[in-house]
């Protein structure tokens, strides 16, 4: 198996794992790197196989992405919603270098939906109304990595599902922050279990597509 097949079989173990981490007395340190791990481990399958700009915006999705993992934890929330939203901005660098061409106005017109339901549903979820404004803020760049991973060549069945899983994963975030009645463990499963992924298929779909590219090349 090629080291690359190898790191991404140890990040899928590391994501998928890392919710038995939630039933074991684990210092913080480890349970914060375990999180951390999977996207990670993304991240390092990336840059192995990065041989151009679009790879190389691939890796920095990602490395972006376990940032925010770890930032969450270590830093509170504003920190790592940043992390994230680099993250989110540098997709869309990504995706719109990669405009998918010949598309029906149907197709434009779903992905350009996607903005304003997930910056609008984004803003209407959390309980805290203060935080609402923010949350929006930060959706906006979510909503905009959605629509253009939707408008862009790579496969939809991979890396437009993959951006639409996390989106759904960070609005039941907002819907759970402040709903204690929420805070349970299939809310936690779904929040999790969509965003890694996620972020798992949008890997998937833009590395494969890039190594096509380069072997028709």
């Amino acid at each position: 198996m090629k080291p690359a097949s190898l790191v991404l079989a140890a990040a899928v173990v590391a994501g998928v794992s890392y919710v038995g981490g939630w039933f074991l007395p684990l210092p913080v340190p480890l349970s914060v790197a375990w999180k951390g791990a999977g996207v990670a481990l993304l991240a390092l399958y990336a840059v192995l196989g990065a041989r151009s700009l679009d790879g190389w915006l691939l890796a920095a999705v990602l490395a972006f992405g376990a940032a925010g993992d770890v930032l969450l934890e270590t830093s509170g929330r504003t920190i790592g919603a940043l992390a994230f939203l680099a993250g989110h901005l540098t997709a869309v660098a990504l995706y719109l270098r990669n405009a998918r061409s010949g598309m029906k106005p149907a197709e434009v017109a779903f992905g350009l939906a996607l903005v304003p339901a997930i910056v609008v549903g984004a803003f209407l979820l959390p309980p805290d109304r203060a935080a609402a404004g923010p949350i929006a803020l930060y959706a906006t760049g979510l909503a905009l990595m959605t629509a253009t991973a939707w408008l862009s060549r790579f496969p939809r069945t991979l890396t437009a599902a993959g951006a639409l899983m996390f989106a759904v994963s960070d609005l039941l975030i907002f819907l759970r922050t402040g709903r204690p009645a929420l805070d349970i463990l299939p809310m936690g499963l779904a929040v999790w279990g969509l965003y890694f992924a996620g972020q798992t298929l949008i890997c998937l779909g833009v590395s494969r597509t890039l190594d096509a590219s380069r072997a028709e090349g």
